[in-house]
Formats: structure tokens, C-alpha cells, sequence
């Protein structure tokens, strides 16, 4: 067996792909490695939804250049949006790469394996309006036998002024239900206990059967019934789309999480305008309300952008003031950065890197603040906690995960990972909940 290592960068959506790449090349007589220097064939799978990313990946690929002169047998391709949105540039810049495949191109990899030799090169780029990988089983080899991630759908039909996604992925189109039931029986039947159902944007997910219409509350609640058992989360959510039947939905089955991430990226309409986000600060906490009126104890995560085209102070304000109200207990946040191809790229990028790393701390600070009173507020409650395993910090203490999506640390008495317990919680950091096992309380 040849030796298989994937170096995934960016979202979940991209983790999730790194596996359907593993289950096609296991075909191909490839086995995952952990150590890239063990390996036959490297796979960089890559981001381009800001600019440190790819930086990041250009940087990477340098040094897997010198592990290619080292062992000249080895092969590297670099897979996802960056091939696909830089194609044949990354030839250029990465000499001796032998291969690059594009989000919808995966299948093909063996045959781009069997024309990049020598000093052949091999590139396939092509956007699918149909490809979902919806008959090829992952090989979760990655987020370990107890908590996995599904995908629903691909692509997205959104447009956002700053994003390449629907240029790198490719306009949106569903998985069939059937399918994803199979894996999830699959993956139900193999002891997972978590799935998270993964989309650009979730709430999208359309699809007609004979008998019915499968909107995402209608196959939210289809699992939910099918396997009690399971926790369900999913990711990700846009707010335009966020209905009250799938607030509902949520609500009613104690398997679903209480917990969402829903991308504000400003809490200025101006802003949120120029970002084609299709929703006022207003509607957005109008969704926010209604989550809470329906699940008291759901948290929110969200993503930022600071620094946007024609950002004002104003309107960096206003975002401060939205991050209060909607209280998140985490943020993803990052100064905007131009992305070739978008429409944004049209606009002038007139908030100095100096303002946006301004701003940009403002609102660390701020989010800062925000999960530790979040978590403060959790001391003395006792929380259900999926164990994932040990601390990394301390073989004395092991970690999991309440349904809110916080990480709780106890300390270690033998409990098996992937078990549920009750966890009191005694203390906090702003990442953390520190609590004690309730005795008796391991569930398998």
C-alpha cells in the first residue's frame, strides 16, 4: 500500500472533503499517514476565503518543495478552492508540484495521478452543477470514531460581495436525502455519537423526492427522528434564510444542539449592504430573538469582518454595539482582505491596515469579554458532556463537549471516550469550563 497524506486548511467544509479524497484514493491502493514524510503522495487541500490563507498555503508549498527534492518518487498536488481559483498560476509559483484538482474534480484524482509523471503536470478545474460525492463513503480518519461531519449540499448562490466561495465551489445543488441517511446509518451503525451536517449554507438545502419536498427543517427532523440517539449539529447557517420552522425544528427534539453559528459580518446596514448580505441589522436580531424565544439556553457564534470597503467609524461602532446585543459566545474575526474576481474587488479598499487592525482588536477584546461572562454565567450548572478524550494539556483530565458547544474540562476517572456524563462546572477561562464529575453519572 502506497502512503497518503492530506494537509487540509480552511473550513469544515474542507475537512469533510479531505476525507471523500481518502475513501477515492483508498481505491487507488492509498493509505492516510500522519507523517508527511512518510509519505508516497501529498495532498495540500486549500483555502481561498481570505488572503493569510493562501498565504499560508504558498508558504507551506515551499517547504514541500524541498521535501520533494529530497525524494524525488514523491508526488504533491494541491487540491480545493486555491486550485481552482488560481489554477495554472500555482504551477508557476510552486515549481514541481505535480498536480492540482478543483472542489468538484476529486474523482479524477487517480487519473491526474496517472498523467503527472516526469516532468508532466496534471490539472483539472472544471465546476460541477451536479457533483455532490453523494455515492462515496468518507473516510473519517481525521475527527476521529466519535464526532463526524456529513455534507448536505455544495456550493452557494449567494454572492456576497466579498467572497470567492461561489467561484471556487460552484453554484449550490443538494445532496439526495437517501444518500445522506446512508451515511449517517453508516456512520450510526460504526458508534459515532455527533454528526454536524455541513453546506456553504444549510438553510439552502432543497430537494424533491417523489412523495415530498425536503426543505432543512424536513431532513433536520427526519434524522432527529431516525436516530434519537445521535446529537446533531450543522454549519453553516445564513441569516436571510434562517425560518421559523427550523427554529422550531431545533426546539422540539433535545438531539438537535442548542447551538448555532449564524455569520453577522456587520452590524452596520450601510456595511451590510455594500456586502450584498440581503438582511438590516434589525432582521438579523429579529432571528437572534426568535432563537432565544424558542431555546433560552442556545449559543451563538458568529463571524466579523472589519474594515470592509468605505467602513467608518460609525459603522465599526455599530458592529460593537450588535456583538453586545446578540451576546455571542464566540466569533470568528478578521480584517477584510481583496479577493480577485469579486465584487468587492471593484470597490476601493480605503480603511488603512492600520484602522483594521484597530478595529480588529477592539472587537477581540470585546468578544474576549463576552465568552468569559458567558461562561461565568455557567458556574454552578450541570451540563451533559460527550467526552472526546484527554486534555491535551494533562493526561490527568479529560474534555468534552456540552450541547451548547463549550469545551469542558474534569478530571479523569476512567471514562471512556465517547461517553456521556453530568459535569458540574466550578470554574472558567474564556475558552474553557472547568468542571467536576457527578459520580455515576458515565453513559456509554
Amino acid at each position: 500500500m502506497k502512503k497518503l497524506y492530506i494537509e487540509t486548511y480552511g473550513c469544515q467544509m474542507n475537512v469533510a472533503d479531505s476525507e471523500v479524497v481518502a475513501s477515492i484514493l483508498r481505491n487507488e491502493g492509498y493509505i492516510p499517514c500522519a507523517d508527511p514524510k512518510e509519505a508516497d503522495l501529498i495532498l495540500v487541500n486549500t483555502c481561498s476565503i481570505r488572503e493569510n490563507a493562501e498565504l499560508r498555503v504558498i508558504a507551506r508549498g515551499k517547504q514541500l518543495q524541498a521535501l520533494k527534492r529530497k525524494n524525488p518518487e514523491l508526488k504533491v498536488g494541491f487540491i480545493g478552492c486555491m486550485a481552482e481559483r488560481m489554477n495554472e498560476d500555482l504551477f508557476e509559483k510552486l515549481k514541481g508540484i505535480d498536480l492540482l484538482a478543483g472542489p468538484d474534480s476529486y474523482r479524477n484524482l487517480p487519473e491526474l495521478l496517472r498523467k503527472s509523471s516526469g516532468n508532466l503536470k496534471a490539472s483539472d478545474v472544471l465546476l460541477s452543477t451536479t457533483e455532490t460525492y453523494e455515492d462515496i463513503a468518507p473516510e473519517h480518519y481525521q475527527t476521529g470514531d466519535i464526532t463526524a461531519f456529513v455534507s448536505i449540499m455544495r456550493g452557494c448562490n449567494n454572492f456576497c460581495s466579498y467572497c470567492v466561495v461561489p467561484y471556487t465551489r460552484g453554484r449550490e445543488r443538494s445532496r439526495p436525502v437517501q444518500s445522506i441517511l446512508r451515511e449517517i446509518e453508516q456512520l450510526n451503525q460504526q458508534g459515532f455519537k455527533e454528526i454536524t451536517l455541513l453546506g456553504q449554507n444549510v438553510n439552502s438545502y432543497k430537494i424533491e423526492t417523489e412523495n415530498t419536498e425536503y426543505h432543512f427543517p424536513t431532513l433536520l427532523e427526519t434524522i432527529a427522528k431516525k436516530y434519537p440517539q445521535l446529537r446533531l449539529r450543522f454549519a453553516t447557517s445564513h441569516p436571510k434564510d434562517l425560518s421559523e420552522d427550523l427554529v422550531k425544528t431545533m426546539a422540539a427534539f433535545s438531539n438537535i444542539c442548542n447551538s448555532i453559528h449564524l455569520p453577522v459580518q456587520s452590524g452596520s446596514n450601510n456595511m451590510l449592504k455594500a456586502m450584498n448580505r440581503r438582511y438590516t441589522s434589525d432582521e438579523y436580531m429579529t432571528k437572534i430573538e426568535l432563537l432565544r424565544k424558542h431555546m433560552p439556553n442556545i449559543t451563538i457564534s458568529t463571524d466579523i469582518i472589519t474594515g470592509f470597503c468605505g467602513e467608518t467609524e460609525d459603522d465599526h461602532q455599530q458592529t460593537v454595539e450588535m456583538m453586545r446585543k446578540a451576546d455571542y459566545y464566540y466569533s470568528y474575526m478578521f480584517k477584510y482582505s481583496q479577493r480577485d474576481g469579486t465584487a468587492a474587488a471593484k470597490l476601493i479598499d480605503d480603511v488603512s491596515d492600520e484602522i483594521k487592525g484597530r478595529r480588529l482588536q477592539e472587537i477581540i477584546d470585546l468578544q474576549q469579554e463576552l465568552s468569559l461572562q458567558h461562561n461565568r454565567r455557567d458556574i454552578g450548572k450541570t451540563f451533559e458532556v460527550l467526552v472526546e478524550g484527554f486534555s491535551k494539556r494533562s493526561s490527568k483530565q479529560m474534555f468534552g463537549r456540552t450541547e451548547q458547544n463549550k469545551v469542558v474540562v474534569f478530571d479523569a476517572q476512567n471514562i471512556e471516550p465517547g461517553s456521556y456524563v453530568h459535569v458540574i462546572v466550578e470554574a472558567c477561562s474564556t475558552a474553557t469550563l472547568k468542571g467536576k464529575l457527578i459520580s455515576g453519572s458515565q453513559e456509554v
